[in-house]
């Protein structure tokens, strides 16, 4: 292990170049046939891990190692291949906000692509578990560390876009990516192009929630939102749900409150109504009291007319007696004759009047009768106690009850 220095790669492909650190250093050479398998170059500066055998160049007698494998060594030379493949996605607008797709509203089905046995599936169902709106859950399993990761967790995102185009009528309407924390290493595979770029290509929003909140990954820039961890990604994509479930129970419990004050002042009003409201019995034997009382309040006026009348023609007679006056006595007899006769007249009309009125206040009165009301048909029920029942909440099961009709009265048990 050491670093490169002094590197030269001429036109045969090999590469030559001094190995070195504080102490030492040798010549290096790696041949066309092996360098061409590394993924990318190398050069001066870069620490890096070398396998090989120690060979004589004998032209010069200087020893040399001939390297068959190396790759770059420590935090530092990952650091520098995240720096270069974000820049690089970077200016390929791979990280653009204009490009991120909105996360649902009110979504239904979740897809999670992470490890079956991981602990970050136990925490996002626990979170998942505690929302009260119904969810679907699909676990796309996927190895979220190791040389596999990173083909596992393209296929995976892959798989939930596949379903999607198949299933219209239960697609995923998010993917949450992710997994627990860990070290640079273990969280190296959100760190790879193929997986940045298949988060990328994704029709299904993708949250990505890998490690802790300190940890950032290349998976992190490019999926729609970010989550601090996978905890706070399952939060995330109920949070609305959440909100809208208890803005529901504040305005049930409001709704509630008013029609059991509706309720209460309608049943106020229903008892001061009924306190008022007289049995219809008792209004007509008031209104037959009222009609004797004006039939012998009538009587005696017709009585006392009669006699006032017989008292005048006493008086008039008398008189006549005592003058003899023929025709003056004719002539108050025909009046008395009028007289009474209109008099008469003047009775029978009041007593029609007086009578039509009597007839019309009963018109009135029946047509507020609970007795009408039966004869179109309906029925008043009521409890043992002959107590009338305006709900079912007034009546337990295998209670008796009657009911009566327009005719009759049944007897009934509540079943």
């Amino acid at each position: 292990m050491g670093e490169i220095s002094n590197f030269s790669r001429p036109a045969s492909g090999h590469w030559y170049f001094t190995l070195k650190d504080n102490q030492a250093q040798i010549r290096c050479a790696m041949f066309r046939n092996r360098n061409m398998l590394l993924k990318k170059p190398i050069e001066n500066g870069m620490q890096i891990l070398v396998k090989g055998q120690v060979s004589l160049y004998t032209q010069r007698g200087d020893y040399q190692l001939i390297a068959d494998y190396l790759e770059e060594s420590g935090l530092g030379a990952l650091q520098r291949q995240f720096e270069q493949l974000k820049q690089k996605l970077h200016q390929e607008g791979l990280f653009d906000t204009s490009t991120k797709k909105q996360l649902p509203s009110h979504p239904s089905h979740i897809g999670i692509v992470t490890s079956s046995t991981g602990a970050a599936i136990e925490d996002m169902k626990r979170v998942l578990a505690t929302r009260k709106m119904p969810l679907q859950i699909t676990l796309i399993p996927a190895s979220v560390q190791g040389e596999s990761a990173p083909r596992e967790i393209c296929q995976s995102i892959a798989l939930a876009n596949r379903w999607n185009d198949t299933a219209k009528d239960n697609p995923m309407d998010v993917l949450i990516v992710g997994r627990g924390g860990g070290s640079i290493e273990d969280l190296w595979a959100f760190n790879e192009e193929i997986v940045a770029r298949a988060i990328y290509q994704s029709q299904i929003p993708i949250i990505s929630a890998v490690g802790h909140e300190t940890d950032t990954t290349i998976a992190d820039y490019v999926a729609d939102i970010r989550a601090a961890t996978p905890s706070v990604a399952a939060e995330m994509v109920t949070a609305e749900r959440d909100q809208i479930a208890q803005q529901l129970d504040t305005l049930e419990r409001q709704l509630k409150d008013k029609v059991l004050i509706t309720i209460h002042q309608h049943q106020h009003q229903l008892n001061l109504l009924k306190q008022q409201l007289k049995h219809p019995s008792a209004q007509l034997n008031a209104k037959k009291q009222q009609l004797a009382l004006l039939n012998h309040q009538l009587e005696r006026s017709i009585t006392e007319s009669i006699n006032q009348k017989k008292q005048s023609f006493i008086k008039l007679t008398e008189s006549l007696n005592g003058f003899k006056p023929e025709k003056e006595l004719t002539n108050k007899k025909k009046l008395l004759i009028e007289t009474t006769e209109k008099l008469k007249q003047s009775i029978k009309q009041q007593l029609a009047q007086k009578q039509q009125k009597l007839a019309h206040q009963s018109e009135i009165l029946q047509s507020v009768s609970p007795l009408q009301t039966l004869n179109r048909g309906y029925a008043i029920v009521k409890n043992k106690n002959n107590q009338v029942i305006q709900s079912q909440d007034e009546v337990t099961a295998n209670e008796e009850i009657s009911i009566q009709l327009k005719k009759g009265c049944l007897y009934a048990r509540i079943i």
